[in-house]
C-alpha cells in the first residue's frame, strides 16, 4: 500500500451535498479532497425534482450556477404541484402567485445531469482535488485525524486490474456518500430503522399523456399506497420520471413488491391506465432506499460530520433530499473551516469543535422536518386527504392558503393542529 494523499478535509461522495461542501470549503481556502466511488456522469435513482430550496442554495453558493442550470436542455421548469386525493379529486397548488412570470421557482432535471453539473462546477473552480472512481474501504482514527484505505482507478501506477490501493489522511471527514454510506452505518452508528426509512422505485417513460404544460409535479395518493404515494414528474419532450415510495415497515408488513406494484398501477389503475396506454419504458424500474428525518440522530462526532442522506435528512412527507444535502453540506463546510482555525496544525478535530454543526442544521431544518413528520402520519388517513382536497377545490381562499404553506412554515404548521380541520368543517 502506498501513501501520499493528504488534506485537511476529505469529503466522501460527490453528489449535491458533497459538491456544495466542496465549493464552500474552497471559498474558505481549506485544503480539500473530494472523492466518489463512481466515475461521472453516473445515474442516481431519484425523483429528479429540484425544489425552490435547491435553486436558492445554488444562488447562495454562486449566483452564476443557478443561471447556468436553468439553461440545461434537459431541464423542465416547474411552477407547482398537483395533489391527487385517494378519491381521485385533484388540487393544483402553484409555488407562486405569479405562475408563468419570470423564472419558475422549481425545476425537474435527471440526477445524472444535475450531479454532473455540480461536479463540473467543483472541477472548474479548481481549488478542490477531485478523485472519481475512488472508494474508501477502511477508516482509522488517530492523533492526527483519519486515515482512510482507498481503492482508486485515478491514481498513477495502476495495477493490472486498473485499481490501486493507497491511503488518504485528513484531519476532518465529511460524509456525503448517500443512503448506503459505509461510514454512516459502521462508524457513526446510524441504523436503518424501517419506521424511519422509505423504499422507492422509479423509471423513465416516454409517451405519458396528461403531463402539465407548466411542469407541475404530480403526487398521487392512492388508498392502497398510503402513507406513501405515486409520482409523475414531467421532463422535456414528453418524458416523465414515474415512481412510488412507501415506508419500509409498511413494505415489510404488506410484503409488497414495489417494482411489480408500480407496473400494475400504471397499466391497470383507473386513474392511470389511459395515460400510460401508449407509454414506453426507457430502461428497467430501479429501486432506492431513503433514510427519513422522522427521527433525529447525532450527525457529528470525533472528527466527522454527516450530510444529506448519510445524515438521514430526507423529508418524511415529500421525500425531498437534494436541498437538505446541499444545506447541510454548506453548514458542514462552515463549521469545518472554523474548527480547523481553532485547532493546532496536524491535530485531530475533537467532537467538541463540531457540535455546533448539529445545532445549525436542526435550527435550519428541524421545524420543517417536524411538520413533515406529522403530515406523514396524517397521510395514512384517506378520508382526511379527500376532505381537505374537496374543500380546497371549491374554496379559492383555502387553495391559496395551502399554496402559501409551501413557503411559510408558520402557516404549514397549522396542518398539524386539529383546529385547522375544525375550521374547515364548520366554517
Amino acid at each position: 500500500m502506498e501513501t501520499g494523499l493528504k488534506a485537511d478535509v476529505c469529503i466522501l461522495g460527490a453528489g449535491p451535498g458533497g459538491c456544495a461542501a466542496a465549493l464552500q470549503l474552497a471559498k474558505h481556502g481549506v485544503d480539500t479532497i473530494l472523492l466518489d466511488k463512481a466515475v461521472f456522469p453516473r445515474d442516481k435513482v431519484c425523483g429528479d425534482a429540484l425544489s425552490g430550496k435547491v435553486m436558492r442554495s445554488l444562488e447562495r453558493l454562486d449566483p452564476r450556477l443557478a443561471v447556468e442550470l436553468r439553461k440545461q436542455a434537459k431541464l423542465e421548469p416547474s411552477w407547482g404541484v398537483t395533489f391527487v386525493a385517494p378519491s381521485g379529486k385533484a388540487l393544483r397548488v402553484p409555488f407562486s402567485r405569479e405562475t408563468g412570470i419570470g423564472e419558475a421557482p422549481g425545476a425537474i432535471l435527471p440526477r445524472m445531469d444535475f450531479d454532473s453539473f455540480m461536479l463540473e462546477a467543483v472541477k472548474r473552480d479548481g481549488r478542490v482535488k477531485v478523485l472519481e472512481g475512488t472508494a474508501a474501504k477502511e477508516f482509522k482514527r488517530g492523533d492526527g485525524g483519519w486515515e482512510l484505505s482507498v481503492v482508486s482507478s485515478q491514481l498513477p501506477g495502476q495495477t493490472t486490474d486498473n485499481r490501486r490501493l493507497t491511503t488518504l489522511s485528513c484531519r476532518l471527514l465529511i460524509d456525503g456518500s448517500g443512503a448506503n454510506s459505509i461510514f454512516s452505518k459502521r462508524i457513526a452508528g446510524l441504523p436503518m430503522e424501517p419506521r424511519h426509512h422509505c423504499a422507492g422505485v422509479r423509471a423513465y417513460y416516454s409517451g405519458v399523456t396528461g403531463l402539465d404544460p407548466q411542469g407541475f409535479i404530480e403526487l398521487i395518493f392512492l388508498k392502497d399506497l398510503l402513507p406513501g404515494y405515486l409520482w409523475i414528474f414531467p421532463l422535456p419532450n414528453g418524458r416523465a420520471n414515474v415512481g412510488l415510495g412507501l415506508r419500509s415497515d409498511m413494505v415489510r408488513e404488506r410484503r409488497a413488491d414495489l417494482k411489480k406494484l408500480l407496473n400494475e398501477l400504471i397499466t391497470e389503475h383507473p386513474q392511470l391506465r389511459d395515460r400510460f396506454r401508449n407509454a414506453k419504458a426507457e430502461g428497467p424500474i430501479q429501486g432506492m432506499g431513503l433514510p427519513l428525518a422522522s427521527k433525529r440522530w447525532p450527525i457529528s462526532g470525533d472528527g466527522y460530520m454527516l450530510i444529506g442522506d448519510a445524515a438521514h435528512l430526507i423529508d418524511p412527507f415529500t421525500g425531498e433530499g437534494i436541498s437538505h444535502a446541499m444545506i447541510s453540506g454548506v453548514h458542514a463546510a462552515n463549521v469545518a473551516a472554523e474548527a480547523l482555525q481553532k485547532t493546532s496544525v496536524n491535530q485531530a478535530i475533537p467532537h467538541t469543535a463540531l457540535k455546533d454543526y448539529d445545532v445549525r442544521v436542526w435550527n435550519r431544518l428541524g421545524k420543517e422536518l417536524g411538520i413533515s413528520t406529522r403530515l406523514q402520519q396524517l397521510a395514512d388517513r384517506p378520508w382526511l386527504f379527500n376532505f381537505v382536497v374537496n374543500k380546497a377545490a371549491s374554496n379559492p381562499v383555502l387553495a391559496d392558503t395551502i399554496s402559501c404553506m409551501f413557503n411559510d412554515l408558520d402557516m404549514r404548521e397549522k396542518l398539524k393542529k386539529p383546529s385547522f380541520y375544525l375550521k374547515l368543517l364548520f366554517g
